[in-house]
């Protein structure tokens, strides 16, 4: 899935693991992902979290989609913060399943989170192109 997600490429998202139902992936902040108050815009946190959260629920073979999410921004992310984003799953129950992804970025104090994430999954038929 993650080989033909063009959207998390762009943005320089890269894939560090994904295994039953857990995934790692990481992003840094660029200059066109700044805002108007010289932070990272939440759209991108958001899409980093989200990219992860689809690469743990999808690990493990069926498709699966986004049912829903939110997120609670916890400290601004910052031009050239190297992000890393931890997907667990916390349950599956039918086609449906509940994930939760950490953003944090690494400082010589050690890890400070950025966001936490909620997912929603759910299992679907293989969509056609």
């Amino acid at each position: 899935m993650f080989a033909d997600d063009q959207a998390s490429k762009a943005l320089g998202i890269e894939l560090v693991e994904a295994a039953d139902g857990h995934a790692v992936a990481t992003m840094r902040i660029t200059e066109t992902m700044v805002n108007g108050h010289h932070i990272a815009h939440g759209g991108y946190v958001f899409l980093l979290a989200d990219t992860t959260f689809a690469c743990a629920c999808n690990s493990r073979g069926p498709v699966t989609v986004a049912s829903g999410a939110e997120i609670s921004f916890v400290a601004a992310g910052k031009l050239g913060d190297h992000l890393i984003a931890t997907a667990t799953e916390r349950t599956r129950y039918g086609r449906n399943g509940i994930y939760d992804v950490t953003v944090h970025r690494e400082t010589p104090d050690g890890p400070e989170v950025v966001a936490e994430f909620r997912g929603r999954s759910r299992t679907i038929e293989k969509a056609s192109r």
